[in-house]
């Protein structure tokens, strides 16, 4: 028995080592630019890497920047993260332009593909704050900038950059470059200059040269067993694929066109249902994607004064001076609408112009031919008869049968009429036609 006991706590303890022994590294793809969705799918995939059986996290990076605020949820959820995480500018031909810069500095380990590149980290300032690490705001004479505003932007930037190299033991003087000169490395000297810790041709390469190396994981010196480790994707899931197509500039700004479209012809046509239908869920999409995004409040209220003039143009039914300006204001509304400077999340021209003209031909055309339609005459049902002439087929009295528009009806008129005399309808009475003498 005390053989049996001795054997059955000897197996629990090998399950228990071989739980708490890391047997997988995941892989978590940065493909694009850093917007919220990419935030939210990098942050989860962490979290559920601490309790996995994960023993690395690698951020496997081709990124042209993004925005600030995803940039430092994702750093924020790399300095917590008490498994190891790698940032890996991979595959060869990748970059970790602006933001992906400041997530490699973060990283317990910055390496990169042979032919790759990072850097270019100045802020760019979109809509009245900084949204985007980016192209340099400096002057072509590489002055400071001289307003204000930007000044600090750069100066946190820095320091925020230089706060990591010095957390990771990474080369701070180039990163303030990056930010201020907007400075850029191949790996090769990424590697030089001490930017970068390991360059890999592929991910069993990089587990190989990471194998016994000291990172700083979640504050504290951490020795690294890479090898032998199973290399697991982890790929977005439907929701970060779904937050990834809607927060498209291009797909939001088509979506609200779609759900203000549907909606004003459901207005225009009370009881078409699938029109309205259409354009409610498209709009509650779209401004939910809108959230999301960098927006000009300035750009979306031209926008909509510029639907408002083409509506009323519409009305007017001719195309004149206040449909011109509702174009103009829809053009520099649209343009306006997502600042440029984030990169992958501007809008494009193809797709701003072919909004454009869709735009003018529906609201100056379409809408117009229905409000015109309503304005003609009845030709069908009781009330296009008034107002109709005929002839007298049979009269006796004051009343009698006439033909009008090919069919006979029995008649009523104040006075005698002779047979075969034009008549002119004047009212209906049920299916008796009220005449009088054309």
């Amino acid at each position: 028995m005390l053989a049996l006991a001795i054997g059955a706590i000897a197996a629990a303890a090998g399950t228990v080592a071989a739980q708490a022994n890391p047997q997988r590294a995941i892989v978590v793809d940065i493909d694009g630019a850093i917007g919220p969705p990419i935030a939210d799918y990098v942050v989860r995939s962490l979290a559920d890497a601490k309790s996995s059986d994960a023993g690395l996290v690698i951020l496997r990076m081709n990124t042209p920047g993004g925005l600030d605020s995803s940039m430092r949820q994702i750093i924020s959820a790399i300095l917590a993260s008490p498994v190891p995480v790698v940032a890996y500018v991979a595959p060869s031909g990748a970059r970790a332009a602006s933001a992906g810069t400041y997530i490699a500095y973060a990283s317990a380990v910055a390496a990169m593909a042979p032919g790759t590149n990072l850097g270019a980290a100045t802020p760019v300032q979109i809509g009245g704050s900084p949204l985007s690490p980016g192209a340099s705001p400096k002057s072509e004479q590489g002055a400071e900038p001289a307003d204000t505003e930007t000044r600090k932007i750069i100066s946190d930037a820095t320091a925020y950059i230089r706060s990591l190299a010095e957390l990771n033991g990474r080369n701070a003087d180039w990163a303030a470059e990056a930010v201020r000169g907007a400075a850029s490395l191949p790996a090769s000297e990424a590697l030089k200059l001490h930017v970068i810790d390991v360059i890999a041709d592929d991910l069993p390469d990089l587990l190989h040269k990471l194998d016994g190396r000291t990172a700083v994981v979640a504050g504290k010196p951490q020795r690294l067993a890479t090898d032998g480790l199973e290399i697991s994707a982890a790929p977005p899931d439907w929701r970060t694929e779904f937050l990834a197509v809607i927060t498209n500039p291009n797909v939001a700004f088509l979506l609200m066109l779609v759900g203000i479209y549907g909606l004003i012809f459901e207005f225009l046509n009370p009881g078409s249902v699938a029109p309205g239908l259409i354009g409610a869920i498209s709009l509650m999409v779209a401004l939910f994607a809108l959230a999301f995004l960098p927006v000009s409040y300035a750009g979306a209220g031209l926008l909509l004064l510029g639907i408002a003039l083409m509506v009323a143009e519409a009305h007017i039914g001719a195309f004149g001076v206040i449909g011109v300006a509702g174009i103009v204001a829809f053009v520099i509304g649209a343009t306006m609408l997502f600042p440029s400077g984030a990169p992958g999340l501007r809008l494009s021209m193809p797709v701003l112009a072919a909004g454009t003209i869709a735009t003018a031909a529906f609201f100056l055309g379409g809408i117009a031919l229905l409000l015109r339609s309503r304005r003609r005459p009845v030709v069908t049902g009781g009330e296009a008869l008034a107002g109709a002439s005929g002839e007298v087929v049979a009269w006796s009295g004051s009343g009698g049968r006439v033909r009008v528009a090919g069919e006979i009806w029995l008649a009523r008129a104040a006075g005698e009429l002779a047979q075969g005399a034009r008549i002119k309808v004047v009212g209906r009475d049920g299916l008796t036609l009220l005449v009088e003498r054309a």
